[in-house]
């Protein structure tokens, strides 16, 4: 009675499985690079059916030699392999094994959650015998490799072929297609895009297992051992699914829920992501003892193309994307928005200013190197980052100036106005940064950063096409010359001299926060940008990072690859001044008389300032 009751349990409220042909597949939507190369894909689970008949013998018989060698002879689940899995737990000591057919694989993956309980288990086996009496082996494989995930958002044998290889799966070679079986295990560890050495070790277990079962000879083992698979170099890294997640969103914003498959033409560089990806995790392997444990890289062109993204070191470890979501303290970074606000008030490069103490409504910044310098020019103050100078122009021309200047150039995020945010602890995302420093990069003018070019159906129709709208200019002559010129002495000669590029024209600014949680650099030449950011998810500090290392050597790192690639040129010089500058609401500085007597000439803050020890870089 007990046996017949967990019985009638188990089967009560079972699917139907008379019509695993119709079920409905959800459209897929596949991104692109902007050369056509796949990018990934979000949306539906299942591939495109397979018609076993035009595949090769041997790749569907790679699937069946490791997933399951009794496939033609059980009827549904394998008592023989059940066994033997069981054996095996119990020399282990632990669940090392599991011994799910393809058939209880299909069932699983059709119906049911991937929860390890015992009555689950007893559905998977009741729905793989249902399955069995309804469909012949043939269909059930091929149900089953139009299914089944082979990672990186690859759905069906169809997409992974394409995915991995850049082939149809009627091409695959037999070294191919145990790869391909290979990934089943694990498909974040056995991936030939993202773990090759894994994946050739697999593999081997693939093709020896197609030997023992007769589907293939000694000969043709020798030989794909010989000549292993090599996923194409145009497969995308895990790091691109950053980028593809941020665009995944806007494009369901754009279309809504497809009714059909979909395309999204991108404007990332795929070559040139998987660079920043390998760069970012090599500047944070190297400078792991300085407690470096993230970064984040957002490139972009002269039109507003996102060109690569990466929003962390390891995306199979977190899918948290830096670049986009997170909003971290600016740092001197900030800097050029406070300066750009000066000079077009009316300073210029060599205005006389003064490196010494100053407090501003009871708070009192201090240097880097906590000491004054003294008098210099208004361009050394910034090629060297002093915070005084800094603190003390935001307050002479108006903190509420200087964030109204940020939010012109592409800063979003809420901006405070207390006396500390000209030393950068407003919060931004890396992706606003690169927005707001483009406009120093392209001559002035204002070019929304965006990653989707056009979006298609499958068939070739376009549903959606970026259209480039009249681009504001948003900083005039003679500020942008003379922004551009203290922003190359940064490098020249100031804090980021090892972001220099020899025979490049290029400028940014570091940046970095108080107890070195945040370290920044943003740079850009002719027409290219790129924002760096490193730092600790839970905001912890470093050791004494500074934007002018780590950050600026990541940045140079990707620069190398991205100037000649993207075929930088010299920045913009921007239109010229007009003959006669329209009047500004700002009146002329005389920031020398300012320090003089700074009283005489500073505004009230226009809220009150907490004493904070901000030593900001």
């Amino acid at each position: 009675m007990p046996v017949a009751l967990l019985m009638a349990l188990t089967l009560s409220g079972l699917p139907d499985v008379s019509n695993l042909n119709n079920v409905r597949r959800e459209p897929t939507i596949t991104y692109v690079d902007r050369s056509g190369l796949v990018l990934g894909m979000r949306g539906g689970r299942y591939g495109p059916p397979v018609n076993l008949d035009r595949l090769p013998a041997y790749v569907p018989a790679a699937f069946v030699s490791i997933e399951d060698r009794r496939f033609y002879e059980h009827w549904g689940f394998d008592p023989v392999g059940m066994a033997r899995a069981l054996a095996r737990d119990v020399t282990k000591g632990r669940t090392a094994e599991g011994a799910s057919t393809i058939t209880q694989q299909l069932a699983r993956n059709l119906f049911l959650t991937p929860d390890q309980t015992m009555e689950r288990k007893a559905q998977e086996i009741a729905l793989a015998v249902m399955i069995e009496q309804k469909y012949t082996k043939k269909q059930i494989l091929a149900l089953y490799l139009s299914r089944v995930y082979f990672g990186n958002g690859a759905y069906g044998l169809e997409a992974a072929a394409q995915r991995y290889f850049n082939k149809p799966a009627s091409k695959l070679t037999v070294a191919e297609a145990a790869a391909l079986a290979a990934v089943l295990k694990s498909p974040t560890h056995y991936n030939p895009a993202d773990e090759p050495q894994r994946s050739a070790e697999r593999s081997a277990l693939v093709l020896a297992a197609m030997v023992d079962t007769g589907a293939i000879t000694p000969v043709q083992q020798k030989r794909a051992l010989a000549h292993p698979a090599h996923a194409t170099s145009q497969v995308a890294s895990a790091a691109a699914n950053y980028f593809i997640d941020w665009v995944d969103g806007q494009t369901r914003q754009m279309i809504g829920q497809p009714k059909q498959d979909m395309v999204v033409d991108t404007t990332l560089d795929l070559p040139l992501d998987e660079i920043a990806a390998k760069t970012a995790a090599n500047v944070v392997a190297r400078n792991g003892k300085a407690g470096i444990e993230q970064a984040a890289l957002v490139s972009v062109d002269g039109a507003g193309r996102v060109r690569a993204l990466i929003g962390g070191v390891s995306y199979g470890d977190s899918q948290y994307n830096r670049a986009v979501s997170a909003r971290r303290q600016a740092g001197s970074s900030w800097k050029p928005f406070v300066y750009l606000t000066a000079v077009e008030a009316g300073a210029t490069p060599d205005t006389p200013v003064v490196d010494e103490p100053v407090t501003i409504n009871g708070w009192s910044p201090h240097n880097y190197e906590n000491r004054f310098e003294g008098p210099m020019r208004l361009q050394d103050a910034l090629a060297h980052s002093i915070n005084t100078v800094a603190a003390r122009l935001a307050d002479q021309v108006g903190r509420p100036q200087v964030a109204q200047t940020a939010h012109r150039l592409g800063v979003a995020s809420t901006i405070n106005t207390d006396p500390a945010m000209a030393l950068g602890t407003t919060q931004v995302s890396p992706l606003e940064m690169a927005q707001a420093y483009s406009t120093f990069a392209d001559g002035g003018a204002q070019a929304p950063v965006y990653g989707i070019e056009r979006i298609r159906t499958a068939a070739g129709q376009v549903v959606f096409q970026h259209r480039a709208d009249v681009r504001p200019q948003v900083i005039a002559n003679p500020a942008l010359s003379e922004m551009n010129q203290m922003l190359r002495g940064v490098i020249a000669s100031g804090t980021g001299t090892k972001a220099a590029i020899p025979g490049y024209d290029v400028a940014g600014k570091t940046g970095t926060t108080s107890d070195y949680k945040d370290a920044w650099f943003c740079g850009y030449s002719g027409g290219v940008t790129t924002v760096v950011w490193l730092g600790r998810d839970d905001a912890t500090p470093m050791v004494r990072v500074t934007g002018g290392g780590a950050p600026a050597e990541l940045w140079r790192g990707y620069m190398l690859a991205a100037l000649p690639r993207m075929k930088a040129g010299p920045i913009p010089a921007g239109p010229p001044a007009p003959v006669a500058p329209p009047p500004v609401q700002t009146p002329p500085m005389d920031l020398a008389a300012a320090q003089a007597d700074p009283g005489a000439a500073t505004p009230q803050p226009t809220a009150p300032a907490e004493p904070s020890p901000v030593q900001i870089q």
